[in-house]
């Protein structure tokens, strides 16, 4: 398997942080790689080390000579007074060595229309000048551009962030049936574990790396933190139990393989479920009362007049958990105004009908705008200015120790808000709200901009917040964990119950809109299709078995050899002995995981 690009102890530095130290690893030949950590620790950094936009202060980095690489990163451009379908269609001229590309023809191609259709550009038009498109809309044409070429590899930062849960599907099966290699940032936790093949982790200046997606990275993670020291306790804890919700969630959520999965459950026996509902909803009845949010009747309309629902009779219960999701442009951020009463002040109204809202209360609501922060004010100060301390769950804790679990360290509780990065003032945003105490929350994308430990910090505060939550998003793993129900806005003028969740909108969309079909629309295990001949199934699942039972027969006697060489630590001629007895074992072991894997991918 050849290298694709090699990077051999880089260096990389702004200011006096290295965000890249002594860094070496290399990309190969139809590798799919997901890159996580935290906002600003160097993973955007990596990716322009990795494709030459930055060079590396100290180090060496080697590409395949002639490799084709598209790189999309938040930090590009598009050309000025470019069409929508110059911009896309470029890259295909360079491809072809040609100095025009006749964009009729290029988009009647299959190939091509897939990728417009998947991701949305065709609803743009494709003679719209790029320079009247919104920040996301223009993020996706830069996509798109990427995904019409034939490449060797697909570099992506974040390419998630301004699609729906329909697009994120689609992107996914694209990047699966493509040839190239891939290297992605992400913080889409389904995303990750459905494309990923292996993860970096970019960490204090260096980059772990492990097999599989986000569920082997978190189970890695896991049993890391297991055997560290008492300081990281906390981020210990929260690993057990992103573990235990991913082995007690649906199926399929991690890849490991099942001779491996007692070692899981051994480190989450003790974990109890992420929230008790019922003693939450309990416990929102008393702050709440019967009466939350109540529409009755409603007729909503967006500021341009669109009809969004009509005839809509919705009550929103104590302790209720909702995850709202729809296309781009549906109208969920409309509802979500109309539920916080404050349709008619941000262009849109209720054309008919009645909201109630019970009078004990409190609404916070995380809008996807980012004007309501004080900039004259330092992060703690800001955090401070709501409160200085509340009660979660059963907990009070200060504003201080609240914006350190979103990830301000004290030392950046100093910073004023004017020099936060994007994410850092989502992070403090939603900080705020939650200093606010409210016994309704309403948040719009609250993903966007946060990294994966953070919302494992977010998703842990919400497991013992005892409210009504109302959640807009398009991380599909977000609703699935902090949502009990799923609704929907298809365009039709209703509100839709799903009860079959993110998996039942994705089949309804399909039936909706056949000629949008995705062109690969993997399900939630992502895996290659199952063996259809009865007989070959029955044959596989029998060696799948044998070769389970091969392997704990292994590992017990792997143990055995390395008690017995405990115990002749003295004896130099019985260690050789043994240790070429332990080789042996360890090959036959790797060799029937190796056989498994295979079987099992297709089983």
């Amino acid at each position: 398997m050849s290298n694709l690009i090699n990077l051999e102890q880089v260096h990389k530095s702004f200011g006096i942080e290295p965000l890249l130290d002594n860094v070496s690893l290399g990309i190969h030949a139809g590798e799919r790689i997901g890159v996580v950590g935290l906002n600003g620790g160097g993973k955007t950094t990596l990716l322009e080390v990795l494709t030459g936009i930055e060079e590396p202060d100290s180090g060496r980095v080697s590409r395949l000579r002639g490799l084709r690489v598209a790189v999309v990163t938040q930090r590009g451009t598009l050309p000025e007074a470019a069409t929508v379908g110059s911009t896309v269609l470029a890259g295909l001229a360079d491809d072809a060595m040609t100095t025009e590309v006749a964009e009729h023809e290029w988009a009647a191609d299959p190939r091509v229309r897939g990728v417009l259709d998947g991701i949305g550009i065709a609803d743009l038009g494709m003679d719209t000048v790029v320079d009247t498109l919104s920040g996301g809309e223009r993020r996706r044409v830069a996509l798109a551009a990427a995904l019409v070429r034939e490449l060797d590899l697909l570099v992506l930062d974040e390419p998630t962030n301004h699609l729906d849960v329909e697009g994120v599907q689609w992107l996914a099966g694209h990047l699966l049936s493509r040839r190239s290699a891939l290297v992605v940032v992400t913080h889409d936790r389904w995303f990750l574990d459905t494309v990923a093949t292996s993860t970096w982790e970019v960490v204090g200046g260096k980059v772990d790396s492990y097999d599989g997606g986000y569920g082997d990275w978190i189970y890695a993670r896991a049993e890391r933190a297991r055997r560290a020291d008492a300081a990281e306790a906390r981020r210990r804890n929260l690993a057990r139990k992103e573990l235990a919700w991913l082995r007690r969630g649906p199926q399929a959520r991690t890849s490991k393989p099942r001779y491996r999965v007692e070692a899981a459950e051994a480190l989450i026996a003790d974990v109890p479920p992420p929230r008790d509902t019922v003693a939450l909803a309990t416990f929102a009845r008393k702050r709440l009362g019967r009466v939350v949010i109540e529409l009755e009747d409603a007729t909503i309309t967006t500021a341009d007049g669109r009809e969004l629902v009509r005839d809509l009779t919705w009550r929103l219960a104590p302790g209720a958990r909702i995850g709202l999701v729809g296309v781009n442009g549906s109208g969920k951020t409309t509802l979500l105004r109309a539920l916080a009463g404050e349709a008619a002040r941000n262009g849109s109204a209720l054309a008919a009908g009645t909201r109630v809202q019970g009078q004990t209360v409190r609404i916070g609501w995380l809008r996807q705008e980012l004007d309501d922060l004080p900039t004259d004010l330092r992060v703690l100060e800001a955090v401070q200015q709501v409160a200085q301390r509340i009660t979660l769950g059963d907990k009070e804790i200060s504003a201080g120790q609240l914006a350190e679990r979103l990830g301000f360290g004290p030392t950046r509780q100093r910073t004023p808000v004017r020099d936060l990065s994007g994410g850092e003032r989502r992070r403090l945003q939603l900080t705020r709200i939650l200093m606010s105490e409210p016994n309704v929350l309403l948040l719009d994308e609250p993903t966007n901009d946060l990294d994966i430990d953070t919302l494992q910090q977010l998703e842990d505060l919400l497991d013992n917040w005892a409210g009504t939550l109302v959640v807009i998003s398009h991380d599909r793993y977000l609703i699935e964990r902090i949502c009990d129900s799923t609704w929907a806005l298809f365009g039709d003028g209703k509100l839709t119950h799903l009860p079959g969740g993110i998996e039942e909108y994705l089949t309804r969309r399909t039936t909706r809109e056949p000629s949008r079909a995705r062109e690969t629309r993997p399900t939630t295990a992502s895996v290659p299709a199952p063996v259809t001949d009865s007989a070959a199934y029955r044959a596989a699942g029998k060696e799948l078995a044998r070769l389970e039972r091969s392997i704990d027969k292994l590992s017990e006697r792997e143990q055995r050899l390395h008690v017995a060489m405990a115990n002749a630590a003295t004896d130099r001629d019985a260690l050789v002995d043994l240790g070429s007895e332990l080789a042996q074992v360890r090959a036959e072991k790797e060799a029937a995981e190796e056989r498994w894997l295979e079987l099992a991918e297709h089983h």
